[in-house]
């Protein structure tokens, strides 16, 4: 298969609907995905037309996180010191773009949200999500740490559920993730999903545009998500992880489909 459409991005009238488009990969955002979905980002913020963006994924998942192909691919260790901090401050820098957009953004997760596509639930305005969808921080399972995902998972569900679905690695079912006030609500199925979806764009329609967008600044201005200092120490944080042994044998055996060196029964 190929990403020859990482990303689709469809209009509606005043919505626009973003997809993230690598079914064969759980829609792993990729290079060029993000290269693609960070252009998008950049014409929803000077595009006062559209007033609601809907961020999903194709192929029933939403998206599984980083492309775990790209980290691991051979390099020399400083090219992929470099290019790892540099990924991960983009990474910090596009949550912040999404949740900066003036638009409301909802979230619409069915299937897998880990990892970095667990940022971009956090990220959006509004998350709804069908019961089938899981969630997970696996991180550190994969000798890594959720750099630019932690600040954001304090914001959405409190310093101590973060810091457990961080710590622990496990993956919450669609329940417990309403229940620790990660998504706003779960629907049965994707119908369902669909059709509440079209009622809370209708709903955010009622609200006048510029209203909205300034609700938004508002809650902006309430304070950042994470420091300036937080998002460097976090890209080199990553940046050291991804080229330890650890982040090589995490994702071997990740791709492997075995349990790392570290884990008891390996």
């Amino acid at each position: 298969m190929t990403d020859e459409n990482p990303v689709l991005a469809t209009r509606d009238g005043p919505v626009m609907r973003i997809t993230l488009n690598r079914p064969h990969r759980r829609n792993a955002m990729s290079e060029a995905l993000v290269a693609r979905l960070d252009e998008l980002l950049a014409e929803l913020r000077a595009d006062p037309t559209i007033r609601v963006v809907v961020l999903s994924g194709a192929g029933g998942h939403f998206c599984a996180g980083l492309d775990l192909t790209e980290v691991g691919a051979p390099e020399d260790p400083a090219v992929k010191l470099a290019r790892q901090q540099a990924r991960n401050r983009a990474t910090g820098q596009r949550f912040a773009a999404i949740s900066e957009l003036p638009q409301v953004v909802i979230a619409a997760i069915q299937g897998s949200a880990f990892a970095g596509g667990l940022g971009l639930v956090t990220a959006a305005d509004i998350a709804l999500a069908s019961a089938d969808a899981r969630f997970s921080a696996p991180e550190v399972r994969r000798g890594l740490v959720p750099a630019q995902i932690l600040p954001w998972l304090v914001r959405r569900m409190g310093r101590s559920e973060a810091t457990r679905i961080c710590l622990q690695g496990h993956v919450l079912d669609a329940a417990e993730a309403a229940r620790t006030g990660l998504v706003h609500q779960i629907l049965p199925d994707v119908e369902a999903l669909e059709a509440e979806l079209a009622r809370v764009i209708a709903d955010i329609l009622e609200g006048a545009p510029g209203a909205l967008a300034e609700t938004k600044a508002l809650l902006a201005a309430l304070g950042p998500v994470a420091t300036e200092a937080y998002a460097e120490a976090g890209a080199q944080a990553f940046a050291r992880r991804s080229a330890d042994p650890e982040a090589k044998e995490g994702i071997a055996s990740f791709k492997e489909r075995r349990k790392p060196s570290w884990a008891p029964g390996a």
